[in-house]
């Protein structure tokens, strides 16, 4: 049965593509009041309990978090002040990729990774494919997940001192790591809190795999 935020995230992707298509203050200011009732407050309300179901899939405590709608438009030459899509992150204070869930107006977008690497993260990444990377593109086909191409543009070529035909070059080029799943056929019988534990839980292999590699050194953008 639905769990209430089935109705939230159809109220989301109705008022973000209305945001898209009138991206201002003037648009988003007398909508502001209803915006923060009936989407970032259930939002943070799905934040919290999906915590929960990822702490228990993961033996570590996770903590749930909303993106902010404003943008940083300091250093963008595209100044449109908001962004027009919910999105929601859960990650372990100690190490590890985190968890991401968010609503655009045509789709949802469930996955899990680091958007961007630090110094420390890339070689610890390049490490991880060297070794385990038949394992990790075994996982995410699995997984029936996919590699995304959220974070910095990958490199041009295959970073030293790895061979330049390394079958798994495409993945030592990144900068970023994420991996991206969905959610089940059928998830609105279950509501959409079972339907993103059940997602995350597909990709726990992925995860592990990660987690390994990424250690510390991770950023999570």
């Amino acid at each position: 049965m639905s769990d209430g935020f089935t109705e939230m995230l159809d109220r989301a992707q109705a008022f973000y593509g209305d945001l898209a298509r009138n991206n201002s203050k003037a648009w988003f200011e007398p909508r502001k009041a209803r915006w923060k009732a009936d989407i970032e407050a259930p939002a943070k309300l799905l934040a919290d309990l999906v915590a929960e179901d990822v702490s228990r899939l993961t033996g570590a405590a996770h903590a749930g978090k909303v993106f902010r709608i404003h943008r940083d438009v300091r250093f963008s030459k595209d100044k449109s002040p908001y962004k027009t899509s919910l999105a929601l992150l859960w990650s372990a204070p100690e190490e590890g990729p985190a968890f991401y869930f968010a609503i655009e107006p045509e789709d949802v977008v469930l996955g899990l990774g680091a958007p961007g690497l630090s110094k420390e993260g890339l070689l610890r990444w390049r490490d991880l494919v060297d070794r385990r990377g038949d394992d990790l593109t075994d996982a995410v086909e699995a997984a029936g997940a996919r590699w995304g191409d959220f974070g910095p543009e990958p490199l041009k070529r295959v970073p030293k001192p790895y061979d330049p035909d390394h079958p798994h070059g495409d993945l030592l080029r990144r900068k970023s790591v994420v991996v991206l799943g969905g959610l089940p056929e059928g998830w609105r019988a279950d509501g959409l809190v079972a339907g993103i534990a059940d997602g995350f839980a597909r990709l726990l292999t992925v995860r592990a795999i990660l987690a390994e590699g990424l250690g510390e050194g991770a950023s999570r953008g």
